[in-house]
């Protein structure tokens, strides 16, 4: 989905015209929106069969129907996408950033790259939200679990490495990051963030995986039990003892 939804919104960077920038960067997001209203309820649909899939394998008895959660509103849409655009714009070179100061075709460049990773992080938050929804209203499910990919960042691997504690937002690390604010995801979801949740149901025995087992002993050796300061450790131990590199780190 994440493939199809990129190649799509890299379609539409022709609708904006360098030399017509205020005229056209509206349209631009105009169509940005309808875009990520169509993909979110792709999203909410295979979060949803995927949740079915889950109670099902589970043994889980009885009926229940997933509720699928909103698309982004366009508000949303709008503020994210006037801000991956807020350094096209020419500025006094007294106040410019180093960014601002390129030329236009390298600022634009950039804001199709943040565009990107905005949109994708709306629609996929849709289908995470899906889950976590039915996580509530399922008297059958009893937490959910976060999974991250190989080659997340610290957060996320933080955040995995927790297993199956997701029930309330405290758990779900409401604080562990200035960066990752809202409550519309809970776990805090950044910009082509390519995690997941796992719902877990009564009678489970939740196992978190090999390589998260391994992040929770390098957390564990190295983190714990030291506030406020966790994250930056974990940060470097992974980068030390961990065989999936962090984004970045070559």
């Amino acid at each position: 989905m994440t493939t199809l939804l990129l190649r799509d919104l890299r379609g539409l960077r022709r609708l904006i015209n360098p030399e017509r920038l205020q005229a056209t960067v509206p349209s631009w997001i105009a169509a940005v929106a309808a875009i990520a209203a169509r993909y979110s309820e792709v999203s909410a649909t295979l979060a949803a069969d995927f949740y079915e899939g889950e109670r099902e394998a589970a043994e889980v008895p009885g009926t229940f129907t997933v509720p699928l959660a909103d698309p982004p509103p366009d508000g949303q849409i709008d503020a994210s996408m006037r801000w991956a655009t807020k350094d096209v714009w020419d500025r006094d070179p007294e106040t410019a950033t180093a960014l601002q100061m390129e030329p236009l075709d390298v600022r634009l460049d950039a804001a199709f790259v943040k565009a990107d990773m905005a949109t994708q992080k709306l629609v996929a938050d849709v289908g995470r939200e899906t889950v976590r929804q039915a996580v509530r209203q399922d008297r059958q499910a009893v937490a959910y679990a976060r999974v991250a990919a190989l080659g997340a960042c610290s957060f996320c691997k933080l955040m995995a490495s927790r297993g199956a504690v997701y029930a309330t937002a405290d758990t779900a690390g409401r604080d562990a990051n200035d960066r990752f604010s809202g409550d519309a995801s809970v776990v805090k979801f950044h910009d082509n963030c390519h995690c997941g949740i796992l719902p877990v149901f009564r009678g489970q025995q939740f196992q978190l995986s090999p390589h998260a087992a391994r992040w929770d002993e390098i957390y564990r050796e190295y983190a714990q039990g030291h506030p406020g300061d966790q994250l930056r450790l974990f940060r470097r131990a992974l980068a030390e003892h961990d065989e999936y590199p962090l984004p970045g780190s070559h």
